[in-house]
């Protein structure tokens, strides 16, 4: 691997002590299990996101209802802050009661 001249490549230095060895074993399980909560959310999102925009309101609130869960059990997880949540879900609920019910 080339690098480009007056940079000086730098090295990817492992643990060592034992415990730094554990704490980067753990470290990268909870980015797995975190990795997979923002995931599972994000996907409960954009089924809310695509009723919206379809217009569909009963499939939007029922998204919605479906996706209540997840979120708070997000911030229970800490993976959202408890007001981003409130936020997210205040929001949501807004857009979806201002659509025209059918």
């Amino acid at each position: 691997m080339a690098t480009a001249p007056g940079t000086a490549a730098k090295k990817k230095r492992s643990a060592r002590h034992p415990s730094a060895v554990k704490r980067t074993r753990r470290n990268a399980k909870r980015t797995a299990i975190n990795t997979s909560r923002e995931s599972r959310l994000k996907s409960s999102l954009v089924k809310i996101e695509q009723a919206i925009v379809a217009g569909n309101r009963a499939k939007a609130q029922e998204a919605f209802k479906a996706a209540q869960p997840d979120i708070h059990r997000s911030v229970a997880k800490g993976v959202l802050h408890k007001n981003t949540a409130a936020r997210q879900l205040s929001r949501l609920n807004a857009r979806i009661k201002a659509l025209p019910s059918a």
